[in-house]
């Protein structure tokens, strides 16, 4: 036999070997994010438990919240249960990449830094970043925010939002990181600090409820979109959930439950 043809037939046998190797590569890396999730007969939902009202403890120690309903309709819909692990925000990536938790569902905003980590589920609620001042305060714009301190939580898209903006930014004195807002809306209110940026449905939320004499300035810090947060890999139980939401948008009952919480229907169409 010819050397260039046994040379030929050799490359011919690596690569099929190779294409073998890739085969079996593939059926192992299969995505069985749905069947994990049936078998187990739920899926963990991480979150912020102080975050109001899209998830956070009632009087009695229960976690509530809009998102909190989502998540037991969405799971009821699938067949299965749903468990809530309360988290550190700062580590939510983490968590979810470890697989501590099978989403994280929590007034959750989708941004283009997080897609790098987590893949997203159709946007369902728009939120705006708002301006928190005590009543009386002299801040009345973005542009009264120099030289002043203010609060927001730590790796949130208020934080975020806030760096975006790179003159008013630059022109604080301080930028005072909480590990929850709540924190630092009790800041604001006994004086630590000047403003708090936060998210509007939470600020909005807390204002009304606890009836504190805090004021919402016109100017913000931009509009964004909530999602439920997922692995990269986990298409399969991305195509469901995104399923089961479509469904309840269409038959009412994300709209009721919006209702139930905020007295409108605030449902993204």
């Amino acid at each position: 036999m010819k050397r260039s043809t046994i040379v030929l037939l050799t490359l011919a046998l690596m690569v099929g070997l190779l294409l073998s190797a890739c085969s079996g590569a593939q059926e192992t890396a299969k995505d069985d994010s749905l069947e994990r999730i049936k078998q187990a007969g739920k899926f963990i939902v991480g979150l912020d438990d102080t975050f109001a009202p899209m998830g956070f403890r009632d009087e009695e120690g229960n976690i509530v919240g809009f998102d909190i309903d989502l998540a037991k309709e969405a799971a009821k819909r699938l067949g299965v249960e749903v468990e809530f692990k309360p988290i550190d925000w700062n580590s939510k990536e983490l968590e979810l990449k470890n697989k501590k938790i099978d989403m994280i569902w929590n007034g959750l905003t989708i941004t283009e830094d997080r897609k790098k980590n987590m893949a997203f589920t159709k946007p369902y609620l728009v939120n705006t970043q708002i301006i928190i001042v005590p009543e009386g305060s002299s801040i009345k714009s973005k542009a009264d925010l120099a030289g002043k301190k203010v609060g927001v939580q730590m790796s949130s898209s208020s934080l975020e939002a806030l760096k975006k903006d790179k003159e008013v930014y630059d022109s604080l004195a301080e930028v005072v990181e909480y590990p929850d807002n709540l924190e630092a809306l009790l800041d604001l209110k006994a004086g630590r600090i000047d403003a708090v940026v936060a998210d509007e449905i939470l600020g909005r939320y807390y204002i009304e409820k606890r009836n504190e004499n805090f004021v919402v300035l016109d100017d913000n810090f931009g509009t964004e979109e909530y999602g439920v947060g997922l692995r990269l890999e986990d298409k399969q139980l991305l195509e469901a959930l995104n399923r089961v939401l479509d469904e309840m948008k269409q038959d009412g009952t994300m709209s009721e439950i919006s209702k139930k919480w905020f007295g409108e229907d605030i449902i993204k169409k």
